[in-house]
């Protein structure tokens, strides 16, 4: 287990960090990291092993599905996911931004994230590092560091008092205080509201 008390973009020497924390999460690794919005848990959304691990962990239940970071709108392509125009006009309204946004992803390969319900929430967060690093890794799993019914953690001490070891790499930012981000599903053009998070929308 590892831990840095700086934001992956700070000056560090040649540079290794940043590097480092990208082998880790390319190898599977389980990494909290901060987002936009809370510290989360991550690890990448291509590694079905490492994503049931982040479930086993975390005491999630098995039949809900984690966000998914992205760090750019083309990524979504490596989910098979077209967006039609209507829905690419949200997309630029809220992103980058701390709104998940559902959109469908029928096939059954993806079916270790989608987990049957044939959709998938994917942000852009509005953090140029983290998106610097999502570039680099591709899409991350995402989810509050918090076993299943309790409050999420705001900073690294809480992180480590819930899980300890079993995560392999913690990055510290400090105190994150903040509501989840807002989830909404589109159709037809249309949004609906199905979690009232940091952005309101009505």
């Amino acid at each position: 287990m590892g831990c840095v008390r700086t934001g992956f973009n700070s000056q560090h020497p040649d540079q290794m960090f940043s590097q480092n924390l990208v082998g880790l999460l390319k190898k599977g690794k389980i990494v909290v990291l901060p987002t936009d919005t809370l510290y989360g848990i991550h690890t990448p959304a291509s590694n079905k092993e490492s994503v049931e691990k982040v479930y086993e962990i975390r005491g999630r239940a098995p039949e809900k599905p984690f966000i998914i970071l992205i760090g750019s709108i083309e990524q979504l392509k490596l989910f098979n996911i077209e967006v039609d125009t209507e829905a690419e006009k949200i997309l630029n309204k809220y992103w980058p931004g701390k709104v998940s946004i559902i959109l469908p992803c029928p096939e059954e390969k993806f079916a270790y994230l989608h987990r049957g319900t044939k959709t998938l929430a994917f942000r852009l967060p509005n953090k140029t590092d983290l998106i610097d690093l999502l570039k680099q890794t591709g899409p991350l799993i995402t989810t509050s560091v918090n076993p299943e019914g309790l409050e999420p953690a705001k900073t690294i001490e809480e992180c480590k008092k819930y899980f300890g070891e079993e995560i392999d790499f913690y990055v510290d930012e400090g105190k994150l205080d903040s509501l989840p981000s807002t989830l909404i599903s589109i159709s037809g053009g249309k949004i609906t509201v199905l979690r009232q998070g940091e952005v309101k929308i009505e």
